[in-house]
């Protein structure tokens, strides 16, 4: 507890003192209120309420320096506090590795505080300094983004904000359409020591008019593997009539001999069309079982084939419906996902959002339950209402 209020004054602290002593400070946000129902087989039903923030702070320094710090406040009551985070009903909370810091109880809800990005970049006239606790993204992909190891996404809980790492980064640009970076970044769990775990890697970024390019290489000193663990990266995007995207990261760990499994490969297409009224988005992953987006590997998946689809409809300027399916082909199982989104007025926008987790035993009742399935215990319905008022 002490913790969490210490974040708080340091925040309060430092957005003042840039205030005060800084130029361009800027304080950004969201505020999302959720009601999210469950229903599924048997006695399992599920009613939560949740409040939450992610506030952002920006600071420059003359010219040369900007500070960014963020953190997430969140409060929440219902059925089971802790049975909605495992099951991701909490929506911005991932349940594998996204879910916040430990709830503290209160008279009727639990709430958390977790930091989320405090970092600073110094600015140069061909060379960038990035370093502290932030996201450093990889790859183009849009639903999956293998290349994307260090900040994973999940489809399925859209809402949730990618985890930063603690590390630092050094950008090079010397031309306008070429971007060269070098990072590091500390050991995946800090409780561990022993100095084993760091990460160390290169990339480099080609635009041209149509098409971006990016190579990558990271390498990871030795924890249980003795030579430790390589990863290469190659992510491409080009914009003809329809918009292509390949992304893939392989990891090879001479100790196991990862072989093809340390493959994790996507490849995917969008495309608007009746003037931007809609716009379709499929994506095909291929998930090797040492890859880093497997559960074996440290990610979150346990198939090997996931298709990712949505439609989008724009019916105005301040509406707009859509329908997307994640589908797991391995264990024939399957997660649609039926929504609805209105801006009231420029800032508050209006969303509703229904789920229906799908397998070969909802059908069937023989067992064969799959990864994007119900689950147990089964919930065959999950509806989401939020208000989302921007800052």
């Amino acid at each position: 507890m002490k913790l969490r209020i210490a974040v708080v004054w340091a925040m309060v602290l430092l957005g003042g003192a840039g205030a005060a002593f800084a130029e361009g400070f800027v304080l950004s946000g969201t505020l999302d209120s959720t009601v999210s129902f469950a229903a599924g087989a048997g006695p399992f039903f599920s009613f939560n309420i949740e409040e939450y923030a992610n506030l952002r702070m920006q600071t420059k320094i003359k010219d040369r320096a900007v500070f960014y710090g963020a953190f997430n406040a969140i409060a929440a009551s219902g059925t089971s506090v802790r049975t909605a985070a495992a099951l991701g009903l909490l929506q911005n909370a991932d349940p594998v590795g996204l879910v916040p810091s430990p709830f503290v109880a209160g008279e009727n809800y639990a709430a958390a505080l977790e930091l989320e990005r405090l970092y600073f970049r110094l600015n140069g006239g061909y060379a960038d300094i990035d370093a502290g606790l932030m996201r450093l993204a990889f790859g183009y992909g849009q639903a999956w983004g293998p290349s994307d190891f260090l900040n994973p996404r999940n489809p399925l809980f859209p809402d949730a904000r990618p985890r930063a790492i603690l590390g630092s980064a050094v950008s090079f640009y010397p031309v306008d359409t070429v971007k060269l970076l070098a990072f590091g970044a500390a050991p995946k769990n800090p409780l561990n020591g022993g100095g084993e775990g760091f990460l160390f890697g290169l990339s480099g970024d080609k635009h041209w008019d149509r098409a971006s390019l990016q190579v990558l290489y990271a390498y990871e000193t030795p924890a249980e593997a003795l030579r430790g663990i390589h990863r290469g990266g190659l992510s491409l995007k080009a914009e003809l009539e329809l918009g292509f995207v390949a992304d893939l990261l392989y990891t090879y760990d001479d100790e196991a001999k990862t072989g093809v499994e340390g493959l994790a490969a996507a490849a995917g297409f969008d495309y608007s069309f009746f003037d931007g009224d809609f716009y379709i988005l499929a994506e095909y992953l291929y998930s090797g079982a040492a890859s880093t987006t497997a559960l074996t590997g440290g990610g979150r998946l346990s198939n090997r084939h996931y298709l990712y689809g949505m439609i989008l409809y724009r019916l105005n300027d301040y509406t707009n419906f859509s329908l997307a399916c994640i589908a797991g082909f391995d264990d024939l199982s399957f997660a649609p996902i039926l929504g609805a989104e209105y801006e009231l007025f420029q800032g508050l926008t209006l969303s509703l959002s229904g789920q229906v987790p799908l397998d070969r035993d909802t059908f069937s009742g023989d067992g064969n339950r799959g990864e994007l399935g119900p689950g147990e215990p089964k919930r065959n319905c999950i509806i989401t209402a939020k208000a989302r008022l921007r800052l």
